[in-house]
């Protein structure tokens, strides 16, 4: 076996789900505070579908104009520490660990390399390397704007698109806040978001969630099909509209209403950290963040995956398992 190289799956055009190959690539070396970790376990997001397709366009700004800049996608991962740098001492070999590349890419291989104070964290020992990849980007997503909207002890979140990755995190993470939770997800996932501790499911293919006489303090949409506009009536008068996924009325209502609004429209890019992973490992520790897993596929079938994701309708995480 060359232990130069490794595997990974890799894409050199936009596109299709089949823009994407297994190929061997160059193996990471570690700098003086990185660690270098053999991965176990990955995902598929919905974010590695937009920079598959450059979806939208303006993706294609900062991830490549016409070919990708980073050919590896992933940004979540748990493994194993195999090699760590000269002034790495948060870690060592063997360590089991998990966590985000943040803005970067590259955890679609059997290996990569990341800083020692970037986003990875011990993994408890309570979760299996499948479960602990899938708590980094969607909780850490979802953390970040919960907090961003101030959520209080008692407020009364409605959180739409509720089974996806980031929205199955926020149940959780609102309900251990001590929030009331009101989750909008469809009928084959009701079930799902009851368990996960929502107070109440409104199913959207039954009910237009749009039309209730409730009021809630914090709204946050995760999977980008509702807006501000289309919202508004359902806030209290200094409630908050949080969003990952900002419709494009977002952007306008984020600058006019800091101004002129008593409502804030809260968007952005998420950010977490080594101390945001740090309290993801803490809750998931304690067994107040769960692992929400849709179903697994091997590094060999990242095209099927892909394509499964593609379709917009999972349910939490897809795992890819690395080192099956």
């Amino acid at each position: 076996m060359n232990n130069t190289l490794m595997k990974a799956a890799v894409y050199s055009r936009y596109g299709s789900p089949e823009v994407l190959t297994i190929t061997q690539v160059a193996k990471p070396e570690p700098r003086e505070n990185e660690v270098l970790i053999r991965i176990h376990a990955t995902t598929v997001t919905s974010g590695d579908v937009r920079l598959r397709k450059a979806d939208p366009f303006l993706i294609r700004f900062f991830s490549g104009l016409f070919t990708p800049k980073a050919p590896i996608l992933g940004h979540e991962l748990a493994g194993v520490i195999e090699t760590v740098g000269d002034k790495v001492t948060r870690f060592k070999v063997g360590d089991r660990v998990f966590g985000s590349t943040g803005m970067r890419s590259g955890t679609h291989a059997e290996y990569i390399c990341m800083p020692e104070d970037g986003a990875i964290a011990h993994t408890p020992d309570n979760l299996a390397h499948g479960e602990a990849s899938t708590l980094a980007v969607g909780a850490l997503t979802a953390q970040h704007f919960i907090q961003a909207a101030q959520l209080k002890q008692g407020e009364h979140i409605l959180i739409h698109g509720a089974s996806g990755s980031i929205g199955t995190a926020a149940v959780q993470l609102a309900k251990a806040m001590g929030a009331r939770v009101t989750a909008v997800c469809s009928t084959a996932n009701v079930e799902l978001v009851q368990g996960l501790g929502a107070d109440q499911v409104i199913d959207y293919k039954k009910n237009d969630f749009t039309k209730s006489t409730q009021r809630y303090d914090v709204i946050f949409s995760t999977v980008g099909r509702t807006s501000y506009s289309a919202t508004k009536h359902l806030l209290t008068v200094k409630g908050r509209f949080v969003t990952s996924a900002a419709a494009g009325s977002d952007y306008w209502h984020m600058l006019t209403n800091k101004f002129f609004g008593s409502r804030q429209v809260i968007g952005g890019v998420s950010s977490g950290g080594a101390s945001g992973i740090a309290r993801i490992r803490e809750l998931a520790g304690a067994g107040k963040l769960k692992a929400v897993i849709d179903r697994h596929f091997p590094l060999k079938s990242i095209v099927e995956a892909h394509r499964y994701v593609d379709q917009g309708h999972k349910r939490g995480n897809v795992v890819i398992d690395v080192a099956a």
